[in-house]
């Protein structure tokens, strides 16, 4: 992160613990500042809120979105894990949307998914509604997040409105041999998906895993992993690179220096963004 966007958000943060305060304007250098709502409900569930940055532009522009979403193994994380990183691809990208989002936590007795992927959908359906026209999405998420990020993006009903997928350290097949390593494993094996939406022949991994999703028109993707990554193996990315390359997808997969915790830390947040910016432009989607 910059130097100069580090002091920016020192003194948004200083700001909210000290006065707090709801400034209703960011500003990220010369010529780049959005209109920021806080904590807007899109459900009736005290989960289902969302951070929203709208770029100053005039009505009759019409932009494209990014959708924020945070990991926490399904049933933990918030949205502001991702707030540094949200205001860092602010600067980067100036004319998207940005809804940072939390969603509903699962638990042993109320399932992750499908909720939280249908999240994804209301946050859609609200920012439609809204914004007064239909944007395209960009779904960027780590971790769990990026699980959902591609789960929700490979179904047929969302393809359409989906340009892109960012998926940083997201496990792609959850019955891969080196996941069930993962130290919550159990619970993703028994609670994550609810027995109800299961379609018939699929195991509840095989449903929730985004590599039984792909098709050859599954949205482009650029995927991101740790090589010293404890939680995710280096195989989920394979997997994934895998059925994309049968299904002829547009995608790309890069692997940082560190573990899971360590794609937003320098050098590797800006590699990052780096290479975001370079997938959207080179398929004409920035």
């Amino acid at each position: 992160m910059n130097k100069s966007l580090s002091i920016i958000i020192f003194c948004l943060s200083l700001c909210f613990l000290w006065t707090g305060c709801k400034e209703k304007k960011v500003t990220l250098g010369k010529d780049i500042s959005f209109q920021k709502e806080e904590n807007i409900h899109y459900g009736n569930d005290p989960e289902q809120v969302m951070d929203l940055y709208v770029p100053h532009q005039e009505q009759s522009d019409k932009r494209d979105a990014f959708i924020i979403i945070h990991g926490g193994g399904w049933r933990g994380g918030d949205k502001s894990q991702l707030t540094f990183f949200t205001l860092s691809m602010m600067q980067r990208f100036p004319d998207y949307i940005f809804a940072n989002i939390n969603y509903r936590l699962a638990t042993s007795t109320r399932p992750g998914i499908p909720n939280q992927t249908d999240d994804i959908q209301n946050v859609v359906n609200y920012l439609d509604k809204k914004l007064r026209y239909n944007p395209r999405f960009i779904l960027l998420g780590n971790s769990a997040g990026g699980h959902l990020s591609m789960l929700y993006a490979y179904h047929s009903d969302a393809q359409k409105r989906v340009k892109a997928v960012v998926n940083i350290v997201g496990p792609s097949d959850l019955s891969d041999p080196g996941f069930e390593k993962y130290m919550d494993y159990s619970f993703v094996k028994n609670y994550l998906v609810d027995p109800k939406a299961i379609v018939s022949g699929r195991s509840k991994t095989s449903f929730a895993s985004p590599v039984s999703w792909v098709d050859s028109a599954s949205a482009p993707t650029l995927s991101y992993y740790g090589n010293r990554d404890q939680i995710i193996p280096l195989s989920q990315k394979r997997k994934l690179d895998s059925v994309f390359t049968q299904n002829k997808v547009n995608h790309e997969s890069y692997e940082f220096n560190g573990g899971h915790l360590d794609w937003d830390k320098s050098p590797n947040d800006q590699l990052l963004i780096d290479k975001i910016d370079y997938f959207l432009n080179s398929r004409g989607k920035k």
